[in-house]
């Protein structure tokens, strides 16, 4: 289906505010929202294989690793230009998860998931088990990145970089799940025996999907070992993978729009989620409720408080903020 006229008007706004934001915020600010820029591109990648072709996977925090030390390497050991190594990542994390995608045709459900949990494991432990080659525990340290445009600082320049990256990127993904191809994953999400006959070839369009999106994760993670300066196994955790999931859902599945939101989400409520409880701590010694002097930082806090968020952002949204956008577009036009 083609786009309306008023989903590239809200497209073409969406990009101006992208271009005009580091205009207006500071170099800080700037380095946080390229880090959604990268969670965007990897969420984009993500709702190909779950939210279009319904393939649950919680190991994108592993293909983020690949991209990641494979610019960590070729910058640090061979000298390649960082930037010039993203698409590498990209095509390295794809080739893995398109070989992913042969053994997972055998599986659904829960069942894929915990394999693709596993590959979050597999590749953090693999990256400290061969130390000649990846710096084990201690990791990569890349250089500190510099600015081409004297009138940009390194911090808005990365900016730029990733989110041109994710603005090309989201436009190939737009045009990758249209026409006849949209359709099979899309028939492969529905009902997999009615795919098949119907002429849908679950091998490859299942292989197609885990490639496609390990790729985008691999692009994901190679820009954000150049924003974080160092590449090691802490670098992606376990937690990551779950994280990314957690971001597609509060997004909305099958919106690449929508990962936008969730890539905020992503970024942001973790980092503030210790501020939350704060605030609140604070306006409950003020007007006298029980509680007075616990102590935000508490380990295991902040974590609560991000579940209890993802919580209400689901009762709220069920269907994720592009769900949410469309029923209140739907009520305006219906006043």
């Amino acid at each position: 289906m083609r786009p309306t006229w008023r989903q590239l008007a809200g497209h073409g706004v969406l990009f101006a505010a992208i271009l005009l934001l580091p205009l207006v915020i500071s170099d800080f600010r700037a380095s946080q929202f390229a880090y959604v820029g990268v969670f965007a591109i990897a969420l984009i990648g993500l709702s190909i294989l779950t939210g279009y072709t319904g393939q649950i996977s919680l190991g994108h925090g592993g293909f983020m690793a690949i991209g990641a030390y494979v610019t960590a390497i070729l910058s640090v050991n061979y000298g390649v230009y960082d930037l010039l190594t993203v698409p590498l990542g990209g095509i390295a994390a794809g080739i893995v998860g398109f070989l992913f995608g042969f053994p997972a045709l055998r599986l659904a459900g829960v069942y894929l998931a915990l394999a693709t949990f596993a590959l979050a494991v597999i590749v953090p432990s693999l990256a400290t088990a061969l130390g000649d080659r990846t710096g084990g525990t201690a990791g990569i340290l890349l250089e500190l990145p510099t600015s081409p445009i004297g009138a940009l600082s390194p911090d808005k320049w990365l900016y730029y970089v990733t989110w041109a990256i994710a603005i090309v990127l989201f436009a190939a993904a737009t045009i990758f799940v249209r026409g006849r191809r949209g359709r099979a994953l899309r028939a492969v999400r529905e009902n997999e025996i009615a795919a098949v006959s119907a002429g849908v070839s679950l091998t490859r369009y299942k292989t197609l999907a885990f490639g496609v999106s390990a790729f985008y994760a691999g692009v994901a993670g190679s820009l954000y070992a150049i924003l974080n300066f160092i590449v090691a196994p802490g670098t992606f955790p376990i937690t990551l993978s779950i994280l990314l999931l957690a971001g597609l859902v509060v997004g909305g599945a099958a919106s690449f729009v929508g990962v936008l939101a969730g890539a905020a989400f992503v970024q942001f409520v973790p980092l503030y989620a210790g501020d939350v409880v704060g605030r609140l701590t604070g306006i409950g010694d003020r007007i006298g409720l029980p509680g007075g002097g616990f102590d935000p930082t508490t380990p295991g806090v902040p974590s609560v408080v991000y579940g209890v968020i993802l919580l209400a952002v689901l009762w709220l949204a069920p269907r994720g903020a592009a769900g949410l956008a469309q029923r209140l577009g739907r009520i305006l036009r219906i006043s």
